[in-house]
């Protein structure tokens, strides 16, 4: 079951509705399948929904994909969790790990619980190593500093490492925005303030970007693509959303390059179809992720891209 589970500002929680019409659905044809849980839940909705239903038959089993990278993260794992230690459960490990082409694939069967917690704490790590190199940015960049000078430097420590530590206008997409505040509201009564300091330095980082194109006075911002990353075309949640209501709400004129929509108009912008009329009309071109297409005009470009990749 792969189903959306979408966080529900109102009510502090993922909104789970889509999940549980399938799990309804099945049991009403088979009540003797099996099901697997991939979507991100809250902690404890498998156990919920065990005991809501009278089925033991369900099973959560967190999902590790990258954006663009599903099918090559699928044949190559980097774990397979699942959480249950029943027969099942194993059994369905044992199916992942030999549809992977990647050998000595490591197999974890923990709690449902434990494996639920595993998949938001691992995505709330991944934003907190994304704002953390996006605040070292916004410091460098303040101070006159190289950003790159400073993130290889920290990154030689083998403890910390050179990956993700490419700063962005702040993280977006599926998984890091819902994931987040997903975490946040299962702590509740839980003293915590990093996973809640990270939640806020991502709109810190957005705002900062926005105000520093605010100060350059533009007439006209261009926004090269609206998704997160190269190679995608998501851009649900994306950060250079948020930054283009930002500028737009300070009176400044947005257009938009964005090639995988028909749309004439997103987000009340004109899409510009064609690459070179866009660069024309636009004082600064804003990009998440720096584009070979973009050469020709780095005097106009803003980006916080330093390592060219994702």
């Amino acid at each position: 079951i792969a189903a959306p589970t979408n966080y529900d500002s109102k009510k502090n929680f993922f909104d789970t509705s889509a999940v549980e019409a399938v799990i309804k659905l099945v049991i009403q044809y088979n009540p003797d399948a099996v099901m697997v849980i991939k979507s991100t839940i809250p902690v404890g909705f498998t156990a919920s929904v065990r005991a809501k239903y009278h089925c033991d038959n369900i099973i959560f089993s967190p999902e590790f994909l990258r954006e663009s990278k599903a099918l090559y993260d699928n044949l190559y794992p980097s774990r397979i969790i699942v959480g249950s230690k029943s027969k099942k459960a194993k059994l369905f490990a044992e199916l992942l790990k030999d549809a992977a082409l990647k050998e000595d694939v490591q197999v974890l069967c923990i709690g449902g619980k434990e494996a639920e917690a595993v998949k938001l704490f691992a995505n709330t790590y991944l934003a907190l190593r994304v704002s953390f190199f996006n605040e070292l940015d916004t410091y460098a960049d303040v101070k006159g500093l190289k950003t790159k000078d400073i993130i290889d430097g920290v990154c030689l420590d083998p403890r910390i490492g050179s990956h993700y530590n490419n700063p962005s206008f702040g993280y977006g997409g599926y998984c890091l925005p819902k994931d987040t505040k997903q975490l946040l509201a299962n702590y509740e009564d839980i003293p915590e303030n990093l996973i809640g300091a990270i939640i806020k330095s991502n709109d810190t980082r957005k705002k900062y970007i926005s105000d520093s194109i605010k100060k350059k006075k533009p007439l006209v911002v261009g926004a090269y693509r609206l998704a997160m990353k190269a190679g995608s075309d998501n851009f649900r949640t994306s950060a250079i959303k948020d930054i283009i209501e930002s500028i737009k709400n300070d009176g400044i004129n947005v257009v938009i390059y964005e090639p995988t929509i028909d749309d004439e108009m997103i987000m009340d912008c004109p899409v510009i179809k064609n690459l070179n009329d866009f660069k024309k009309m636009s004082d600064i071109i804003l990009v998440n992720r720096l584009d070979e297409n973009l050469m020709d005009s780095l005097d106009r470009v803003y980006t916080r891209d330093v390592y060219s990749n994702n």
